[in-house]
Order: structure tokens, then C-alpha cells, then sequence
């Protein structure tokens, strides 16, 4: 009987890659014999390559690439860099995103001191630069008839959040998008291709340790009221994405697409 959940040899495409959760994520796709590409800024190479190198260590394949999400361009030499190594692309994971400060309205502000133009780049960053990694990346799978592309939404994709108003509007956006997307590629180039997202509830990284922690890394107000409307009690680890990401990966969700699927420890359905 097929193992639905195998993926070896399959051509997985990650950006936003060496954050955390990336670093998590190519590592547990590499174990289970994927071929992973890391993709991210200039400045995460060194990062980048030190992933790659451990991932090759321990057996898999791996190559880094510098891109810039915004840069048609750049993506389309990176195509070119990707299908020279593998030949295909079987799995787009388009996790680059990020928050700016002036991008909200803190608590001693108004809206009326919003920065509009730090707004317009945190959309440009999550939801462009998941448009145009899709735009360049796909053609690869509607030619061959199949591939898996899976965004990365938020809680604020569903409900709006303090201290995220950029990023909220953004998120919620790539939601619409996924969805919009799922129908716009099924229809035209056949029900192998398949477009859903992962929407991850809190977990502590460097994009959001500030908020969540004081600098003797006890928890701020933020954080209590967090995991005070969480039913797990807790903030989630890096490795408790990778599971769902592996059945949106493979064949185990043939027949799911256009979904956003929480993996937030209850935040979202808990209500009291």
C-alpha cells in the first residue's frame, strides 16, 4: 500500500528560511528525504549556509540561495538556480514575512500617529512577497500538472490584534489570497495543484521576544494575556508546525486545498 505521507526525493522550496521556525522546518523536511532550498536575504547566508551544511552532514540535500521576495527578477534567477540543481519543484513554502514597529499603534498613541508608509511595507513584504514567489515558482508545477504551494497566515489572519496592524491587515490578506489562489489553479490546471496555508498561533522568536519578554526574560503583560486566552496554557515550540506542514506536503491532503489551518494550541476557538 502507498505511504501517503512519503515525500523522498521531492523538491521542497522554502522562503523566509532561516529564521527559527525555517531553520526547524528544512531540517525536518530534509530528514524525511526531501530535497530542501533555503531562500532568504543576503544578510542570512551565513545562516543559510551553516543550515545547509548541517543538513548535508546529516545525510540530506540542501542548497542555500540569496533572493529578494520583491524582486521578480531575482526570484527568476533563482528559478533558474533550482531547476539547474533538481530539476522540478514539488513544494513552495512561502514563509517570508515580518512586523515593523511603526507599522502599529502603541498604547500611549493614536491612529492618527500611524505610520502609513510602514504599513504599506509590512504588506508589500507578506503578502507581495508571497504573490510574487507564487507567480514565478508555480508555472513549474501547473506544467507538470501538480505541486503543493502552502502560505504562512497568522492568528491575525482571523481576528484583529493589538500591536499588529500592519501585519494583521497583511496576513488576512495572504488568507484571501490562498483562497482566491486555490480555485484560480485547480480549475485551469487540474486538481494536482493545491493552494493552503498554515496559520501558527505564538511562539518566542527573535521578531517578537521583545513583546512577549522583559529583558531578564520574564513574561510581559502581553504574554500572560496570551496564554491566558490559550487553552494549552503555553507559548508553541518550533516542531509542532511541522507536522501539519508535512501533510500539506504530501499526498495525505490530496484532496484539501484552499484551507487555513490553525496550529495555535486553542487560541482561536477559546472564548469565555
Amino acid at each position: 500500500m502507498k505511504d501517503l505521507f512519503d515525500i523522498k526525493g521531492r523538491v521542497v522550496v522554502m522562503t523566509g528560511a532561516c529564521g527559527v521556525l525555517g531553520e526547524t522546518i528544512v531540517k525536518y523536511f530534509a530528514a524525511q528525504g526531501a530535497k530542501v532550498v533555503l531562500m532568504d536575504l543576503a544578510r542570512a547566508a551565513e545562516t543559510g549556509k551553516r543550515i545547509v551544511g548541517e543538513i548535508k552532514d546529516a545525510g540530506g540535500e540542501a542548497m542555500f540561495l540569496e533572493t529578494d521576495v520583491l524582486d521578480k527578477a531575482v526570484l527568476e534567477k533563482n528559478l533558474a538556480d533550482i531547476l539547474a540543481a533538481y530539476g522540478t519543484i514539488d513544494v513552495l513554502l512561502n514563509a517570508a514575512g515580518g512586523n515593523m514597529a511603526a507599522a502599529t499603534v502603541p498604547p500611549d498613541r493614536t491612529i492618527f500617529d500611524l505610520d502609513v508608509e510602514a504599513v504599506r511595507k509590512v504588506v508589500d513584504l507578506n503578502l507581495f512577497g508571497t504573490i510574487y514567489p507564487t507567480v514565478v515558482f508555480a508555472k513549474v508545477m501547473t506544467d507538470k500538472g501538480k505541486g503543493s504551494i502552502i502560505n504562512f497566515c497568522s492568528e491575525t489572519s482571523f481576528r484583529p490584534l493589538t500591536r499588529v496592524a500592519g501585519y494583521g491587515c497583511a496576513k488576512a490578506a495572504v488568507a484571501s489570497w490562498t483562497k482566491y489562489l486555490c480555485g484560480e489553479l485547480a480549475m485551469k490546471f487540474g486538481d494536482g495543484l493545491r493552494v493552503n496555508a498554515i496559520a501558527p498561533g505564538f511562539l518566542l522568536t527573535n521578531q517578537n521576544r521583545s513583546l512577549l519578554t522583559n529583558p531578564d526574560g520574564s513574561l510581559t503583560d502581553r504574554s500572560h494575556k496570551i496564554l491566558g486566552h490559550t487553552p494549552f496554557g503555553r507559548f508553541l515550540e518550533p516542531d509542532e508546525l511541522v507536522g501539519t506542514l508535512h501533510w500539506l506536503a504530501s499526498d495525505a491532503s490530496a484532496g484539501v486545498t484552499g484551507t487555513i489551518n490553525l496550529v495555535d494550541g486553542g487560541f482561536e476557538s477559546f472564548s469565555i
